[in-house]
């Protein structure tokens, strides 16, 4: 595996840090506090500067170790995540991904931007919070940042003339520790920082804090390296650390703390089989002399003792560059045991998060989309080719009862098997696209001026990857409409007596083999009378036109049709809704509109689950051979004569069990047939779609039920209204699959004609 290949596994990587950043981020916007969000938020941010600082992307690390910083206070209580913090934090989420973007692909940011929440975050990790309930905060830790410089900045008055110090030390923790008796296995870790770990955004303290979180540890920091002052290399690293490790989680946990560290040290694990010989080891680390000039008690020696002033200042400089003071005295003493119990408590929780997470990251691996889509083609072929031996066999076997026909129907069940598992493979949840439009709304709130809520549902919805690929394009056209048109102002939905906060709610189910997606606002709704006027103004119709409701709504899928005053960088250009359409219908779906002037208004996105294979009935119409979707089909039925009435110049209805439905002649709309046939010839299929009800469609017969592979038209053809795909059936015959949809729409008036006038035009 070459560096490339690392790089790339890397920003994949990055992609479910960042998506597991914002998902935190969004739980603790919505008054989450368990500390195990904040942890998996820090992680994410840590994980990805660790990386990034492995390829030297400096840019990257420098901003995410801001961030880090900030996150490290929030998760020692330093810092409340309010929602001005967290507000902070969003932003930073979003620059965090267009530097990883622009590391990936050769990009870049908007450095302005950048640098100002490099600030935001410096300021709020000092202190500096927008609340005050985050400010009472602040001073909390200031006490527990001083103990260790406090000696070299003020020293104590001499108690005599000599110079002498007196140095306060306590002999009473002697003596008082039990034997802890602890089974749990030891280890020796030897950790040895080069200088290329610093350089590259790592904290060696950072380290030893995730890897305290294991089980019990005891440590000792070795400065036997240390240098004098006019010999230090700022760039160096001169410490190491002995550590005396109990857990249960193995050498790999360990190894994991140091995975984005370990070409940048020199590591060294070493079992204990016994664990008080382990503690007896670390009891017995040699006593290291202070060395001490007694040229200091001379009264007229000052130099040295400004030399060993220099030292001692020069020791603490250095400690310092480890980010963490008193973390490492603390470290390199003995913790009281009270503390250890509530440390080694609350690293068990963690430890046991992390566990579950590494477990459940275990159990996947990482396949090239090419491959899989090559896997499918195949088992797509194999569909086709099973059908058309099955064919064959029925057609030379008239009895049905041969071991070849027997045969080919256990074929047949494996074949169907193999292919729900393939597709399964592509199935994936919509979480990723949802995800992203948290940010867009952030975005054009800041540009309105308004306050939006986004409520997401159903993001663990699964749907195949080509029609989560193909999603985020029209979500965003509608997730800026909604905010831009649908949502009104603050200070307007304040005086109709509505929350200042808008809420914009965006739901993923399934339905009937399909899968739904609905953004509904609560803002003012379509003004229908200005839509009017609008389409009338810009000649998309007749200034005399009658239009329901519904036909009002649909006017704002029209190109060019946009109700905006001035052209923005939002909205006003008129392309936004006709890009929605056109990317829904290129997927096979449906789009409808619900809108109640005042409450606001439903985006309802209907969409096939997959666009690979489908279950359908194989019908024969006008000499044509068809697919109609099983989805749709609720049931078939025979019609008689006396069920079968006359409404106006050309329509019929059919009685189903005492209510009627309009019958509808699936030959005569697309155009197969001049006349209309006779509906007791043929067979009625009642049928339900999207926001057109019940219908029964008329075909000649019905050769059978099938699953078929879907080959699109638009790619090797073009867009035929009325028609979704095309298929192979088994003796090699080129079948079309039914729009259910927009024959539907057609029989209602001449909506089949506008989609062909549409097409034309785009």
């Amino acid at each position: 595996m070459d560096m490339n290949e690392i790089k790339e596994i890397f920003f994949q990587e990055c992609e479910e840090q960042l998506a597991e950043l914002e998902s935190g981020l969004l739980k603790l916007n919505d008054g989450d506090r368990d500390p195990e969000t904040v942890n998996a938020v820090f992680r994410a941010v840590h994980s990805i500067k660790g990386g990034a600082g492995a390829f030297g992307l400096d840019d990257l690390v420098a901003f995410a170790h801001v961030f880090e910083t900030t996150l490290d206070c929030v998760r020692s209580n330093k810092l409340e995540p309010n929602q001005d913090v967290l507000k902070v934090m969003l932003k930073s989420a979003d620059v965090l991904a267009d530097l990883t973007n622009a590391a990936r692909d050769g990009g870049s940011v908007d450095e302005t931007r950048s640098r100002g929440l490099v600030k935001e975050l410096e300021a709020l990790a000092h202190g500096e919070m927008p609340s005050a309930a985050a400010a009472a905060e602040a001073p909390a830790p200031k006490p527990a940042a001083k103990p260790v410089p406090a000696p070299v900045a003020a020293a104590p008055v001499p108690t005599d003339d000599s110079g002498f110090q007196p140095i306060p030390f306590s002999f009473g923790d002697f003596g008082d520790e039990e034997e802890t008796g602890s089974d749990l296995p030891a280890y020796e870790i030897v950790f040895k920082p080069r200088s290329d770990l610093y350089s590259k955004g790592n904290d060696a303290t950072l380290l030893l804090r995730d890897l305290s979180r294991l089980g019990e540890m005891s440590i000792y920091c070795n400065t036997d390296a240390l240098v004098g002052i006019d010999e230090i290399d700022p760039e160096a690293a001169y410490f190491f650390w002995n550590v005396t490790l109990r857990t249960d989680k193995g050498e790999d946990a360990i190894r994991t703390v140091f995975e984005f560290a370990e070409w940048d040290c020199d590591l060294t694990i070493t079992p204990v089989e016994d664990a008080k010989a382990a503690e007896a080891s670390n009891d017995e680390l040699p006593m290291v002399p202070v060395p001490f000039d007694l040229s200091v008690l001379d009264e007229g020696a000052e130099a040295p003792a400004e030399t060993a002033k220099s030292d001692a200042a020069a020791a603490v400089a250095a400690a310092e560059t480890a980010s963490n003071v008193t973390q490492m005295a603390a470290a390199a003493s003995r913790v009281e045991k009270k503390e250890s119990a509530a440390a080694a408590s609350a690293a068990a929780a963690a430890a046991a998060q992390n566990n579950a997470a590494a477990a459940s990251a275990g159990q996947t691996i990482r396949v090239d989309l090419d491959r899989v889509d090559r896997l499918i083609n195949l088992v797509g072929e194999l569909v086709i080719n099973q059908a058309m031996l099955s064919q064959s066999v029925i057609e030379n076997d008239a009895t049905g009862t041969s071991a070849v026909n027997m045969g080919l129907e256990e074929l047949q069940q494996l074949t169907r098997e193999i292919q729900d598992s393939v597709m399964a493979i592509r199935a994936q949840p919509v979480k990723p696209v949802f995800q992203r439009m948290s940010r867009i709304v952030r975005e054009i709130a800041d540009m309105t001026g308004k306050s939006i809520r986004l409520i997401t549902e159903g993001e663990n919805t699964e749907v195949d990857k080509t029609v989560i690929d193909k999603l985020a394009e029209p979500l965003t056209h509608m997730i800026r409409n909604a905010v831009d048109h649908g949502v009104e102002s603050p200070e307007k939905r304040t005086a109709l007596g509505k929350n200042p906060e808008g809420t914009v709610r965006l739901t993923a189910k399934h339905r009937s083999g399909r899968i739904l997606i609905e953004l509904a606002d609560d803002g003012a709704g379509i003004n229908r009378e200005k839509v009017k006027q609008k389409a009338i103004a810009n000649e998309l119709i007749p200034a005399d036109a009658n239009l329901s409701d519904e036909e009002i709504d649909n006017l704002i899928f029209l190109p060019g049709f946009s109700t905006a005053d001035k052209i923005s960088d939002i909205s006003g250009r008129g392309v936004g809704m006709d890009v929605v359409k056109r990317s829904i219908q290129a997927l096979g779906g449906r789009i409808n509109i619900t809108s109640k002037p005042g409450h606001g208004s439903v985006f309802t996105m209907s969409l096939p689950l997959t666009l690979a294979v489908l279950d359908g009935m194989v019908v024969t119409v006008a000499g044509q051979t068809l697919v109609v979707p099983l989805t749709a089909i609720v049931e078939t039925l025979q019609p008689e004569a006396a069920a079968i009435h006359s409404f106006g110049a050309s329509h019929r209805l059919i009685s189903i069990r005492n209510s009627f439905c309009p019958l509808v002649d699936v030959g005569r709309i697309l155009n197969f047939r001049a006349t209309q046939a006779n509906p007791v010839e043929g067979v009625a299929l009642l049928v339900e779609s999207e926001g057109g009800g019940q219908r029964a469609l008329m075909v000649d017969a019905i050769q059978g039920q099938r699953q078929v592979v879907i080959k699109s038209l638009e790619a090797n053809y073009t867009h035929v209204p009325g028609i979704a795909a095309a298929t192979i059936l088994g003796d090699g015959r080129v079948a079309l699959i039914l729009d259910v949809d927009a024959v539907v729409g057609a029989s209602r008036g001449q909506a089949l004609k506008q989609e062909i006038s549409l097409a034309a035009a785009g």
